[in-house]
């Protein structure tokens, strides 16, 4: 992707190297981008008052039963924890600050012009780097949980070091590969724009879990095609180059459900699917590419 020498955007928020306040390491909400595995099922009260006794004789024995839990219990699991950023040289980062504020700008630029199309204003997301573990509207969340948007305050949030896991881990490289990422989480925030995310968590209160992933795999699926959509106008640009539309799809093929249960835990439970298999993310990621238009990407009255 030609991306250098490009407009940054100004709509980045930097938190590496601080930490959230109250931490809360049992779980939090927001639409995020699988890293790994499958959500866990929820605690019940007798169960979280066992955790409770648990915690505190580990406490007294001096062992932090945080560094035993790994991360967020309820968040989705890469089955190892992302490299610390603090591990990412500075010349890197920088690098990686700069592409992801360039990339950040391409979709505002494609977004509002859109938007104004279908007589919408489109209020840019502000996008937060973080390192380890971060606090948003939605909850606090740690580097495991992979990037996410939240409803709650409009932003998506990002730790660099994704970027070498999405890499090393899931074996999908590349700029593109990175900037569909960041496509698709801001695609999220169109759905939040438009009434889909507001939509749904409305009518998931009512629904069984069964229910909700299946409605999930549909908000998950209509991103990647907004993502493509992204990808039809930057390619129009002429900033595509040779093999980056190969990565994006490569990316979508390895962050699907079924692809990831079966890296692993070695099988798949198709009725824990959240975020769509890998063929329905590329399908979908292509479908937005190849035609540029949101009439393409209702995932929501047609099969997926």
């Amino acid at each position: 992707m030609d991306w250098k020498g490009r407009r940054q955007s100004d709509n980045i928020e930097d938190r590496r190297g601080s930490q959230p306040r109250g931490s809360n390491p049992f779980g939090r909400g927001g639409m995020r981008l699988p890293s790994g595995g499958i959500r866990r099922s929820g605690l019940s009260f007798k169960t979280i008052l066992i955790i409770g006794v648990v915690y505190l004789v580990l406490k007294l024995v001096g062992i932090d039963p945080l560094q035993l839990l790994g991360g967020d219990p309820g968040a989705i699991l890469t089955g190892q924890p992302s490299a610390p950023a603090s591990q990412i040289s500075p010349a890197r980062q920088d690098e990686m600050t700069q592409f992801v504020a360039t990339v950040l700008a391409e979709t505002e630029d494609v977004w509002n012009g859109i938007m104004q199309s279908q007589g919408f204003d489109y209020p840019e997301p502000t996008l937060v780097l973080f390192s380890g573990a971060v606090a948003s509207a939605c909850g606090n969340a740690s580097s495991a949980s992979g990037p996410f948007y939240c409803p709650g305050d409009q932003k998506v949030y990002i730790d660099l070091s994704f970027f070498d896991e999405l890499a090393q881990r899931f074996k999908a490289s590349g700029d593109f590969a990175q900037a569909y990422v960041i496509a698709h989480e801001v695609g999220h925030h169109v759905q939040n724009l438009i009434g889909v995310l507001p939509r749904f968590n409305q009518m998931r209160r009512s629904m069984s879990q069964a229910e909700q992933n299946q409605m999930s795999i549909r908000v998950e699926l209509q991103a990647d095609c907004f993502a493509g959509i992204w990808g039809h106008y930057t390619a129009q640009k002429g900033l595509l180059e040779r093999g980056d539309l190969e990565e994006a799809l490569n990316a979508a093929q390895q962050i699907g459900d079924d692809t990831i249960q079966r890296r692993t835990q070695g099988y798949i439970v198709p009725e824990s699917f959240n975020h769509g298999t890998s063929a329905q993310r590329m399908t979908w990621f292509a479908r937005g590419f190849d035609s540029g238009r949101l009439e393409a990407c209702d995932t929501f009255n047609n099969p997926v």
